[in-house]
C-alpha cells in the first residue's frame, strides 16, 4: 500500500524557521509530481509547491524566496524548507504525490505549523 507521511511541524516564532518531511514508502524516481499544500482554519486548501519529476519547481507567490522544496531520492522523501516564517504560514501543511503508472493522488495525514507573532 502507497503511503505518504509528513512530519517536521511544530510551534515557531515569527522569522523562524522549520523543515518539513514527506516521505514516501516507495521510491520517489517515478514520481509525476510531489506537492506541498497547506490548509488555515476556514479558509480554503492552497497549493504552496511543487516539485516535477524532473525537477522543476514552483511556489505560490506568498511563499517565494522564503520557502524552498527539495527531494531526496536516496530516501525517498521531499522537504519544504520553511524561512522568514508569518503568522499567516499558521496552517496544517499536506503533502500530495503522484506516480506514472499509479492511479490517482495519495495524501499524507498532515502536519501542524505554528507561527506565533
Amino acid at each position: 500500500q502507497v503511503q505518504v507521511v509528513e512530519s517536521g511541524g511544530g510551534l515557531v516564532q515569527a522569522g523562524g524557521s522549520l523543515r518539513l518531511s514527506c516521505a514516501a514508502s516507495i521510491s520517489i524516481l517515478s514520481i509525476r509530481a510531489m506537492d506541498w499544500y497547506r490548509q488555515a482554519p476556514e479558509k480554503q486548501r492552497e497549493l504552496v509547491a511543487s516539485i516535477t519529476g524532473s525537477g522543476i519547481t514552483t511556489y505560490v507567490d506568498s511563499v517565494k524566496g522564503r520557502f524552498t522544496i527539495s527531494r531526496d531520492n536516496a530516501r525517498n522523501t521531499v522537504y519544504l524548507q520553511m524561512n522568514s516564517l508569518k503568522p499567516e504560514d499558521t496552517a496544517v501543511y499536506y503533502c500530495k504525490a503522484q506516480w506514472w503508472g499509479l492511479l490517482g493522488d495519495y495524501w499524507g495525514q498532515g502536519t501542524q505549523v505554528t507561527v506565533s507573532s
